[in-house]
């Protein structure tokens, strides 16, 4: 018979094993329906913009109106560890309230979906966003959705990445002057972050790569002014779909046209 030291069985159990196994264990048995706990990682979560509209919230991607931009208002800056330089932009994910380790501010069983539209900058002083930290500082009606309001507002949370779900097509808001070309692109599907982007005029007749300006806004340096725009994205999971035809010849600076095509 083999026998079972149990001050040895207490030691290998730390309290972060023992609450990723509650974790595990209250998800099976509570039904929360998103799977296992394969996939999800750990992060903090505040909220800004309270006195703000949070359809305005699009900062260093660059989205003018993130429910114009087809993201609504649940949305959240990330730190740098999830930024990636901006390309983070457009992406999903479920995030939700650690309720096993702060049962007092965090809702029972209670998730939100957002979509990364913002950078949450370091202060390079222990802040919440400071590398390697992961974090999301949400918009006030997405983190209302998981949490409540106190506690400084800041809750442990839980995050996985996740397909995005955009209604229509994927958008193309047309930015610049003159042989300058910038173009903002969102409402993106699947997994939302787009890793490469190409644009082709209806006379140019070839692909021309545009490369990231900054956040979602892409760059070429070709006169398309007077032509029929089409355009080609891969995404970050490695998907590529082109949009042809997209944009009529009659297009001018800051106009969006949304395609018919759409990631999934």
């Amino acid at each position: 018979m083999c026998l079972v030291d149990e001050k040895m069985f207490a030691i290998h159990f730390s309290s972060h094993f023992l609450w990723r196994f509650f974790f595990v264990v209250g998800v099976v048995l509570e039904g929360i329906g998103h799977g296992l706990a394969d996939g999800w990682f750990d992060a903090h979560a505040t909220f800004y913009g309270a006195n703000q509209s949070p359809s305005t919230l699009g900062g260093a991607c660059g989205y003018d109106n993130t429910v114009h931009a087809g993201f609504g208002v649940n949305t959240a800056a990330v730190s740098g560890a999830l930024f990636r330089q901006g390309e983070a932009c457009g992406a999903c994910y479920l995030v939700m309230c650690n309720y096993w380790l702060d049962p007092k501010w965090c809702l029972h069983r209670a998730t939100v979906t957002i979509t990364a539209t913002n950078f949450c900058p370091p202060n390079n002083n222990g802040g919440w966003c400071d590398p390697p930290r992961q974090h999301f500082d949400m918009s006030m009606p997405a983190f209302l959705r998981m949490a409540r309001q106190g506690n400084e507002g800041i809750v442990p949370v839980l995050y996985k990445r996740i397909s995005c779900k955009r209604r229509g097509g994927v958008h193309f808001t047309l930015k610049g002057q003159s042989n300058f070309n910038m173009v903002m692109i969102s409402n993106v599907g699947g997994s939302g972050d787009v890793r490469a982007a190409w644009i082709r005029g209806s006379r140019t007749g070839t692909w021309v790569a545009m490369h990231r300006n900054w956040g979602a806004n892409w760059q070429s340096s070709v006169d398309l002014r007077s032509q029929n725009l089409s355009f080609k994205l891969t995404l970050v999971d490695g998907k590529t779909l082109e949009f042809y035809n997209v944009v009529p010849s009659t297009w001018s600076f800051g106009q969006t046209f949304a395609s018919e095509n759409q990631f999934t």
